[in-house]
């Protein structure tokens, strides 16, 4: 049986802090401006080893901030799984300096309880994705999704206690509209739980966080807010310069369509990709860069299916 070598990390990863952290907002808590999400290539469908190597270098890197949800794969509940045999294997002397994310909103499993927004569900989420992770805590817990249906007290009741509970160091919400965000704000504020950051879609085809203020408020309270899918799943990168490839995410229409990229998008990317060469950058570096360069963003979630792609991107901080 084949021993799995022991990971020791990289002494200097820490040797570039000061261009490599953003203080998130007003709070104690520096994030790497480039974090690494496990929406996908973590699951069980994936390479455990790729797996590895991805996390080895983000670490050895600088790259403290690890983001997953309970339902992140697939199959659901799997990335957290992956998670959990990195502790075990790997991270587990480095606990302390991790920052690691879940989030609950979204469904997770069948029933009226699989998802939202109840108070059932997010305290049920945690203790499963803990279990999942190998963890007695995690650094931030998220409400993926804003609930409707449900009262807000009871939602925000719910992540209050699992504060108190040692559950979770911090709160996050995800996914909000602004008048709900700010009666969160108000809520957790006078429970001195106050929100940590908050997570968005935002990127150069998408700027619906600063178009509708979430961005400035959150600047204003003293929140951090961190982009996800900054490249657009893809879409601001050299991949779909020349058409749609075969293999590509778009070719098996799960979250993007072909029909998304118009003759006008099309367009409009290959000029980005004009400018992003004048300017000695590949596109998908000029796309971090600019949600990075924006008021008020702490810090840029990406994902990575190579060592190759994630240290590519890394060089936008440079």
């Amino acid at each position: 049986m084949e021993l799995k070598q022991t990971y020791l990390a990289d002494p200097g990863r820490y040797d570039q802090a000061a261009k490599m952290y953003a203080r998130c907002e007003r709070s104690g808590i520096m994030l790497p401006k480039i974090s690494l999400g496990f929406w996908h290539n973590f699951g069980s469908v994936d390479p455990y080893e790729r797996a590895r190597d991805i996390t080895h270098f983000a670490f050895d890197h600088g790259i403290t901030h690890f983001d997953l949800a309970n339902n992140y794969g697939p199959v659901y509940g799997s990335a957290e799984e992956t998670m959990g045999r990195l502790i075990d294997d790997d991270f587990r002397p480095y606990r302390d300096e991790l920052f690691i994310s879940t989030k609950a909103g979204y469904d997770m499993w069948p029933g009226p309880y699989g998802e939202w927004g109840s108070r059932k569900y997010l305290m049920a989420s945690l203790d499963q994705s803990l279990r999942r992770m190998h963890l007695d805590y995690v650094d931030l817990f998220y409400s993926h999704r804003f609930d409707p249906d449900t009262p807000i007290e009871e939602t925000l009741q719910a992540m209050v206690d699992i504060v108190r509970a040692g559950k979770a160091l911090y709160l996050g919400i995800s996914n909000w509209p602004l008048e709900p965000l700010k009666k969160a704000v108000e809520y957790l504020s006078q429970r001195d739980v106050p929100l940590l950051i908050y997570q968005g879609k935002f990127n150069m085809l998408n700027r619906e966080p600063a178009d509708s203020g979430i961005i400035d408020f959150c600047h204003s309270k003293g929140i951090g807010f961190i982009a996800f899918s900054p490249l657009a799943q893809g879409l601001l990168t050299n991949r779909y310069l020349n058409g749609i490839p075969a293999d590509s995410r778009m070719s098996r229409a799960k979250f993007l369509r072909p029909d998304m990229l118009t003759p006008e998008l099309l367009s409009h990317l290959q000029e980005l990709n004009a400018t992003a060469v004048q300017r000695g950058q590949t596109l998908a570096q000029m796309a971090l860069q600019w949600i990075l360069q924006q008021q008020g963003v702490t810090s840029v979630l990406v994902g990575a299916s190579s060592v190759q792609q994630l240290q590519t991107n890394l060089s936008c901080i440079e």
